[in-house]
């Protein structure tokens, strides 16, 4: 914005313009004593940036990396020192491990009280621990207050540079009431790598002379022109596409190449498929756990199948696997240099394609979740899928409650939409709520539905005050209530039948508890009653202008999409027996 000097103001009002120069409009934050300039920079500058006030640091962090998702730029969040930071810390994870570009922001104890284990203090280089493992990819204090600019530019760099992740910047109090004439620096604008011209040839011939390939794609990164490359590229090769463990998005669920996601309760018959190709191009995707079934689909390190993996990060090609081909490029250029390549005649392989769509579309027509009374889960996400628009941003959080959203919901692709499925590669409980509010406030054009079972959402599920208080308007909460930690009591019926310990909940009239909010609730027990429910909670979004939350009411012993408790505590039985 500026190379000279700027007049004198408070460091942290210079941080609210640092971030205004970086085209921040929102961020979230639970407010501390600890940085109180920066609020007040943040008041002096309300009609250029707004403060999302959250009612816990978890929650306000999942907003942030929400924030992130949605637009590709750092989402922002500002903590306070000690309690603020630990109960952030989960979001930061979330960030790491699902390559959300992140910037969390947090109030420090005064320099001249450092390392007294003063009230609240912490190391936060220490607690952070940048790394390959750790929660963030930089970690820094800002002692001068007239770097404060340059650190925070280079925080945004370092966010979406490369593989996207958060950074962490902790601000002493003392430093953020120094007055300081530091320019504000320009907006940060991440540097697009291409790959390889030698590499990208090199894959040319793979692909070409491969007879049973097959595309993974996801992570972040990735832009409408991209995604649009994507399909180009797929549709010229007639290249299967499948997309990664929670990045549904990626490509058009609708499109005749699209292959299923892979991921947790992939389709048996497009596992297969993974297994039966003579080769794989992961597309962006980390091939971690998930994605990977637990290294099997892929067998780790040295795989079956030729492999061709293309990444922003370079620390993740070839960490876990020797692939056969690695090129490093950001998201936004390998599917647009992808496309570029000139394809053979796909009549040999074309009933390989064919056959992939076919499984797919099988899967889809024939092999339902079996029917449940009295409420039937999957009846519930085919009437909200059908009844609210294609750009609805769906979101969840951890949970099997999740298996129904990610089977029976068709994502339109990112091509088309934009983001439309925020959900946790980490498998972060208390996630898929905060994501919804953060998007109701971001794209208030845009509905945005969560889908959470009752552990998860009663994790977060006091952001409701925040929806309210901020006008969230087209938000729609679906709580899925089943009694219990349903993952875990799944996990339990499967190695120890019948020894439940810990995984019961006790849980409230969550409907009732949505009017206390200012919010339209109302409790469905039966099938039939689900979309009269959704007619009305829609009807009161769109006319009283104020959020809405479905109590669902589920059998304890409905578990997955294809099993119910009883069902794995008597195979895990017979195994014993046998």
């Amino acid at each position: 914005m500026t190379d000279h000097p700027s007049a004198a103001r408070p460091a942290g009002h210079a941080l609210v313009e640092a971030l205004v120069a970086q085209g921040v409009h929102t961020c979230f934050g639970v407010p501390g004593e600890s940085y109180l300039a920066v609020l007040d920079g943040l008041h002096q500058h309300r009609e250029r940036i707004r403060f999302i006030a959250c009612r816990q640091e978890g929650g306000a962090a999942f907003m942030a990396e929400a924030q992130g998702k949605l637009s590709g730029r750092p989402g922002i969040c500002f903590v306070t020192r000690g309690p603020g930071a630990t109960n952030a810390s989960i979001g930061v994870h979330t960030a790491f491990q699902d390559s959300t570009p992140m910037v969390l922001f947090i109030g420090q104890v005064a320099s001249d009280q450092r390392d007294r284990e003063a009230f609240q203090e912490i190391d936060f280089r220490q607690m952070f621990g940048p790394g390959t493992l750790g929660l963030a990819k930089w970690v820094a204090e800002i002692e001068s207050a007239d770097r404060l600019p340059e650190y925070v530019a280079r925080a945004f760099h370092v966010a979406m540079q490369g593989r996207p992740g958060p950074v962490v910047l902790s601000l002493p109090e003392d430093m953020l009431t120094t007055p300081t004439r530091a320019p504000v620096l320009p907006r940060v604008v991440p540097v697009s790598t291409w790959p390889d011209p030698q590499g990208l040839a090199r894959a040319g011939e793979m692909l070409a002379a491969a007879t049973r390939p097959i595309v993974i794609a996801g992570g972040s990164g990735w832009t409408a022109e991209s995604a649009a490359a994507l399909q180009r590229f797929a549709e010229a090769w007639e290249l299967p596409v499948a997309n990664a463990f929670r990045f549904q998005d990626t490509f058009d669920n609708r499109h005749a190449l699209y292959a299923g996601d892979v991921g947790i309760g992939i389709n048996p018959k497009l596992a297969a498929r993974i297994r039966e190709a003579d080769l794989v191009l992961a597309l962006g995707v980390r091939l971690g756990e998930m994605t990977t079934g637990g290294y099997t689909l892929l067998e780790a390190p040295r795989p079956k199948q030729k492999l061709i993996h293309v990444h922003a990060g370079a620390e993740e090609l070839g960490r876990v696997y020797a692939a056969d081909l690695l090129l490093q490029s950001s998201m936004d250029r390998a599917a647009l240099a992808l496309a570029t390549l000139k394809p053979p005649e796909p009549a040999a392989r074309r009933p390989w394609r064919e056959h992939a769509a076919a499984a797919h579309a099988d899967y889809e027509a024939n092999h339902a979740a079996p029917a449940v009374a009295p409420l039937d889960m999957a009846v519930v996400i085919k009437t909200l899928a059908r009844r609210l628009p294609d750009d609805t941003v769906w979101t969840n959080g951890a949970g099997n409650f999740s298996g129904w959203l990610h089977r029976y919901v068709r994502y339109p692709g990112l091509m088309h939409r934009g983001r439309t499925q925020l959900a946790p590669t980490s498998g972060a409980m208390g996630a898929g709520f905060p994501y919804a509010v953060a998007a109701a406030l971001l794209e208030p054009q845009r509905w945005a539905v969560n889908i959470a079972g009752d552990g998860d959402f009663l994790m977060t599920g006091q952001e409701m005050a925040t929806a309210t208080g901020y006008g969230a308007k087209k938000l729609l909460g679906v709580v899925v209530d089943n009694g219990t930690y349903g993952t875990i009591r799944m996990h339990q019926e499967r190695e120890y039948p019948g020894r439940v310990s810990g995984s019961d909940l006790f849980n409230p009239d969550f409907a009732a508890l949505a009017r206390a909010y200012g919010w339209h609730g109302a409790r469905v027990d039966r099938t039939e009653q689900f979309e009269p429910a959704l007619e009305a909670a829609i009807a009161a979004v769109e006319s009283a202008g104020r959020p809405a939350l479905l109590h669902l009411k589920l059998d304890t012993d409905v578990s997955t999409t294809r099993q119910t408790l009883s069902d794995i505590r008597d195979a895990a039985k017979r195994r014993q027996r046998g």
